[in-house]
């Protein structure tokens, strides 16, 4: 089964910060990968995002223009569970 991968388009990056959107088509995923500096999720979409982590598999319901902040050495894959696309940006801290 040929796997979509979401687009990533770094918009900003220098020495202090990395700003990346997110853009998923229905289904696609990130692919599993460990985030090196502590990051903020600001959603551009409201909707469901599958997290498959070490723990197991969750969803995540996320509002658009409603951050999250999580720390360096999250390990996960990021799946679009939803039937439309669906786009964050990504502020990584360095």
């Amino acid at each position: 089964m040929l796997k979509v991968k979401a687009i990533s388009s770094i918009q900003i990056e220098n020495e202090r910060v990395i700003v990346t959107e997110w853009t998923f088509a229905p289904g696609a995923e990130t692919g599993q990968h460990v985030h090196a500096h502590d990051y903020v999720v600001v959603p551009m979409t409201t909707g469901i995002l599958r997290l498959v982590e070490s723990a197991g598999i969750r969803d995540a319901p996320l509002k658009a223009g409603v951050s999250y902040t999580r720390p360096a050495g999250v390990n996960h894959n990021v799946i679009n569970a939803n039937a439309f696309e669906f786009r964050f940006l990504e502020i990584e801290l360095k």
